[in-house]
């Protein structure tokens, strides 16, 4: 179970059985146990040269493996490190396109499939989509639910602070 440090909870999803949840922190995404899945958006080509899908290249590498995998858009691609899965949402071709609401909800279709395979009940994850992507997370959020409402997976979303986000945005921007 993932226990961020000194989460601020803002709104939370169940289903009425208690078996899916989207919960909504803010907090360092990477402040959760070692067991939790990660996921985050990224393109065909597996840049990741902005953002926070800057720091999944740093901290968990494996480009190469991961372009081995040969997935593409509306797909997801999938690393294993340590007890966890890190999950890499394709939701474009290019790093300098932009993201669809419909190749979102493929990657995530995609990754529910490897969850459920997989015995995985829970994920963290950022804004998926809603930094340099610029899509809207109210829609997303009802993605989110859509996608995931009838399995055993909990979701929980981390938002940086505004002042720390808006530093990291800048710092990643120079890049």
């Amino acid at each position: 179970m993932c226990e961020p440090q000194d989460p601020v909870r803002s709104h939370d999803v169940k289903s009425e059985d208690g078996s899916w949840s989207l919960s909504h922190v803010t907090g360092d995404l990477f402040s959760c146990g070692g067991d939790e899945a990660l996921a985050h958006c990224i393109s065909e080509d597996c840049r990741m040269g902005a953002g926070i899908a800057l720091v999944f290249r740093q901290r968990f590498r494996g480009e190469e493996e991961l372009k081995e995998q040969k997935k593409l858009t509306g797909q997801c691609a999938v690393l294993k490190r340590d007890r966890r899965f890190v999950y890499y949402l394709i939701t474009k071709k290019k790093a300098r396109h932009k993201p669809t609401y419909d190749s979102l909800t493929l990657s995530l279709e995609d990754m529910r499939s490897h969850c459920v395979k997989n015995g995985v009940t829970r994920i963290s994850m950022p804004r998926i989509g809603c930094g340099l992507d610029r899509l809207d997370w109210t829609r997303v959020c009802e993605i989110l639910e859509q996608v995931f409402r009838h399995t055993h997976v909990c979701i929980t979303v981390y938002s940086l602070p505004p002042k720390t986000a808006a530093a990291v945005m800048k710092g990643n921007m120079r890049r």
